[in-house]
């Protein structure tokens, strides 16, 4: 089975519903703020943000908020890498020690490591060394200096083992991209990608002076320890940057992210990479221990959701998290970014790519012109005591969807229109009403649709107009 196939049009209507969606969620997790865009084939087609960029000057998030994106610097450096590579000035099996001699004399096992191994996290070298209190900004990250201390016992299992994630091999990535090119890393960056594809909400770390940190959204800690948020503050990455210094904005990175769209039917982006360098990069080398289905490429994790095979990466910053997905195929590209250290970026991108699969996967029957005009008096989040649903039109279909879910598509209620003031609930699961009929009633001036009868004959209230009492006591709602 295939995945759906998307065009422009049905992925624009199901943002629709994803935005709204992402709010949501956002007040859901008290989650301070959310900022996110999804794009088809290099078409950006939703910017969105909801929430605070700072709570204490109530500062509201923008799509030109910047945020710390962490580990998708790994992808930049990757790319890189795969350029300098088709260039003919590295070559993926170079030894680390070819181009940083220094670690020969450090250590003879991080020297013979080659670059490949180092891409894909088979090198076997330590996350981020014995002191890594840095992610908790009781230390500042390494520099050089440290960097040649943490490699003296940086080898923590056999290369070419198993998957084995590490920080540290990607800022000697860093240093070998400098010591190849006789420029700095970020210079690289900046040159081959950000003015490449126009990221100017993009920089490779936050260092004094740069006009970027003036739109950072505040990272606020975790509410797993504490019942309040608390404000962390910004600090620079050094020579860990190739790693995990970067900053952008969702926009950005769907820009971005689309530019290694790699689809049979989907024209590539030759700004970045050749076609064979993409899918070096992308393909699946690794499996990802304890991550079923999951796999690391060449410098993208790969995974797959539905059926469709998805690649890109996350990043956890103290206090914004993030993720970035893309379809090769089809360039569907769907970026998160969330100012808290418990941020649900990865549920929410996740989230979207199956609600835009939603609304492309066909419904059981055909909603004719008239059907659908009906079926938008319906449309909207309806509550009750219980909880919150929403009625939705995605593609060809009209569906019940409980927002509250992580995936909002596990519980799909397919809907059918009956008449102008009666649906019913054509298909959904067992513990619920499928068979049932959904009465409206209307305000008999304007002919809006007020309350409906849903599940268990409950009356079903708009959901900012749910009339919730100080206390609720029999007749009281």
């Amino acid at each position: 089975m295939s995945a759906p196939e998307l065009t422009t049009d049905l992925v624009r209507s199901a943002c629709d519903y994803v935005d709204s969606w992402w709010a949501f969620r956002r007040r859901h997790h008290r989650v301070p703020g959310v900022q996110g865009a999804v794009g088809l084939a290099g078409q950006l087609l939703l910017s969105t943000a909801h929430g605070l960029a700072d709570v204490g000057s109530e500062t509201v998030l923008r799509t030109d908020h910047v945020f710390r994106v962490a580990s998708h610097s790994k992808t930049f450096t990757a790319t890189v890498v795969h350029q300098l590579v088709g260039e003919g000035v590295l070559r993926l099996d170079d030894r680390l020690d070819t181009w940083l001699p220094w670690t020969a004399e450090v250590s003879a096992p991080v020297a013979a490591v080659t670059l490949r191994q180092l891409l894909n996290h088979s090198a076997g070298l330590v996350r981020d060394g014995a002191d890594g209190d840095q992610w908790q900004l009781r230390r500042p990250f390494h520099d050089e200096a440290d960097l040649r201390e943490v490699v003296r016992d940086a080898v923590v299992t056999e290369p070419d083992v198993a998957f084995k994630y590490s920080n540290i091999g990607y800022a000697l990535l860093g240093l070998v991209v400098a010591a190849a090119t006789g420029s700095t890393w970020a210079e690289q960056v900046r040159s081959r990608v950000l003015d490449r594809l126009g990221l100017t909400s993009t920089a490779p770390d936050l260092v004094p002076g740069d006009p970027l940190a003036d739109r950072v959204a505040t990272g606020y800690t975790s509410l797993a320890y504490a019942d309040e948020r608390v404000p962390i503050d910004q600090v620079g990455t050094r020579s860990m940057a190739a790693a995990a210094g970067f900053c952008s904005t969702a926009t950005d990175l769907v820009t971005y992210v689309s530019a290694h769209r790699d689809g049979d039917g989907v024209p590539g982006d030759p700004r970045l990479l050749s076609r064979g360098a993409r899918r070096q990069l992308q393909h699946g080398w690794w499996d990802v221990p304890g991550s079923p289905g999951e796999a690391y490429g060449l410098g993208m994790g790969v995974s797959t959701v539905g059926e469709r095979r998805l690649v890109g990466h996350g990043g956890g910053w103290p206090g914004h998290i993030t993720r970035t997905l893309l379809d090769p195929g089809t360039g569907l590209a769907v970026s998160v970014l969330t100012n808290a250290i418990d941020g649900p970026a990865l549920e929410l991108a996740v989230g979207a790519v199956k609600l835009v699969d939603l609304a492309a996967a066909p419904g059981p029957h055909h909603l004719d012109p008239e059907q659908r005009a009906i079926a938008g008096a319906f449309v909207g989040r309806w509550a009750t005591l219980w909880g919150v649903q929403d009625i939705v039109l995605l593609g060809d279909r009209l569906v019940g969807l409980n927002p509250s879910q992580a995936d909002p598509t596990t519980a799909v209620v397919d809907l059918e229109v009956v008449d102008d003031d009666t649906l019913v609930m054509a298909t959904g699961p067992g513990f619920g009403a499928v068979g049932e009929r959904v009465r409206a009633s209307r305000d008999d001036d304007t002919g809006r649709v007020t309350t409906l009868r849903t599940t268990s004959g409950m009356t079903t209230w708009r959901a900012d107009e749910l009339p919730l009492p100080a206390r609720v006591s029999r007749g009281s709602i």
